[in-house]
């Protein structure tokens, strides 16, 4: 497919953190791009905003009539149910229509590319290896899973040489990438839906590595079975950041690379699980040529991502952090890093459960990651693209819990909850809409104080 005889890009999904940041690129190099989304969210505005013309009801009236098939790609979410009419529409008229990981490979086929792979840590690591190229004058485009603070944009840049993309392992959809740098971060148990056991999960991402056929362009964390360069954090590696210090909420510390070491490096996002992906970019960007001065700056200047370990309120009576977590995994790296910066504060953790099955697949390591904090509040579990599981519900995970200050609470009860709580650190945690109440229960604590 040539995008240059392209003149109109369709999204059917188009909220998704993902396609939005594939139709912002497609409206900044001149394409007329709109789309259609289930339900409005704080994305939708965004793009509507920046001149895309979004509708929320599946109606194929509201398609433009100049989207025709000689002249329109069109890009579909998996979670499209195959009764969606538009959907429908566009097969029955044999449009071009691709997954988003498709048009992603296209666009970084015909660039140097840098993929990022992990089951944790992709989105983060690509918007710091991202924001490292921009600020160092590399033509770059970067298509980041999340809104990065420093752009207010899941896009940096508009470069046409070089690309840098989070490789996703859901659906396989990182095999359609051609990357000449890559990583691999972590390769834990998620997506059993798909896969079907850990094993298979493993051997995906074993697939995706053997498409970097000169090792050294791979970088892996240094307990993983592949072969690569080695990154670690106070471990041996070929790649190793120690000295790690905490100054005035930054961590500073340095690194031995292959053939020198870089000291006193400044990087503002807690949690030692950021201070690893923050390594990882520099790898990757010190092994592309980039200049230790503009990596140490751009460490320095990175501002994190919303809803990754995101200030809503940080008051000295009181702090308030969203973040995306949604693997027993991530949530233990919130409560590492929530608990470091403030070790003798009572810790409140509202938690959305995100789809049936990965709730199920994981229960136990969910009930003993939440365990951990002081306090948890649990939200029904969002279903997502997945319909209900018998037995496979929020009260199911609060049995399980050893935490004995813990309850079920309504989304319609959260803010007066919140409010009338305690703590003096809470933390929403969750990858279903959790993220769009977040503006109503900063609103409600700011009233509290």
């Amino acid at each position: 497919m040539n995008l240059n005889q392209i003149h109109n890009v369709y999204f059917i999904g188009i909220g998704g953190i993902g396609m939005s940041a594939l139709a912002r690129y497609f409206k900044n190099i001149g394409k007329n791009v709109c789309g259609y989304d289930k339900t409005p969210s704080m994305l939708t505005t965004e793009l509507i905003e920046n001149g895309i013309d979004i509708h929320f009801e599946d109606n194929i009236s509201l398609i433009p009539v100049d989207f025709c098939n000689e002249n329109t790609l069109v890009i579909f979410t998996p979670a499209i149910p195959k009764s969606h009419s538009e959907w429908n529409y566009f097969v029955e008229r044999n449009y071009n229509i691709r997954k988003r990981a498709e048009v992603l490979g296209i666009i970084t086929n015909d660039t140097f590319c840098f993929a990022v792979a992990g089951t944790h840590g992709k989105t983060t690591t690509s918007a710091i290896l991202g924001h490292i190229l921009f600020e160092s004058g590399a033509d770059v485009t970067a298509f980041v899973g999340g809104i990065v603070e420093n752009y207010n944009s899941n896009l940096i840049g508009s470069g046409k040489t070089v690309t840098v993309v989070e490789a996703d392992e859901f659906d396989r959809s990182f095999l359609h990438l051609h990357p000449d740098i890559a990583c691999v971060t972590s390769m834990d148990a998620d997506h059993l839906d798909i896969y079907g056991s850990s094993e298979a999960i493993e051997d995906s991402f074993r697939e995706f590595a053997s498409k970097i056929t000169d090792r050294e362009h791979l970088f892996v964390a240094e307990e993983l079975d592949l072969e690569g360069v080695t990154c670690a954090v106070n471990k041996e590696a070929q790649f190793k950041a120690f000295n790690v210090r905490i100054d005035d909420g930054n961590y500073i510390f340095d690194v031995q690379t292959p053939t020198e070491i870089l000291t006193d490096l400044r990087f503002g996002l807690p949690g030692k699980h950021n201070l690893m992906n923050a390594l990882m970019a520099l790898a990757m960007a010190k092994t592309y040529g980039t200049s230790t001065q503009a990596i140490q700056s751009a460490l320095a200047s990175f501002k994190g991502i919303r809803r990754r370990f995101s200030y809503q309120i940080k008051k000295n009576n009181l702090v308030y952090i969203d973040d995306y977590a949604h693997h027993p995994t991530e949530i233990n790296a919130v409560h590492q890093a929530v608990t470091e910066l403030y070790p003798d504060q009572k810790v409140l953790a509202i938690f959305q459960p995100h789809l049936f099955s990965r709730t199920k697949d994981f229960i136990d390591g969910f009930a003993a990651s939440l365990s951990a904090f002081d306090e948890v509040f649990l939200l029904d579990i969002y279903p997502a693209r997945e319909l209900p599981m018998e037995g496979v519900t929020s009260e199911w995970l609060l049995g399980k819990m050893t935490n004995s200050n813990k309850k079920i609470v309504a989304k319609n009860d959260l803010l007066e909850a919140i409010a009338t709580n305690e703590a003096a650190v809470i933390v929403t945690i969750g990858a279903g809409d959790i993220g769009e109440l977040v503006p109503t229960i900063k609103k409600r604590l700011n009233e509290r104080v």
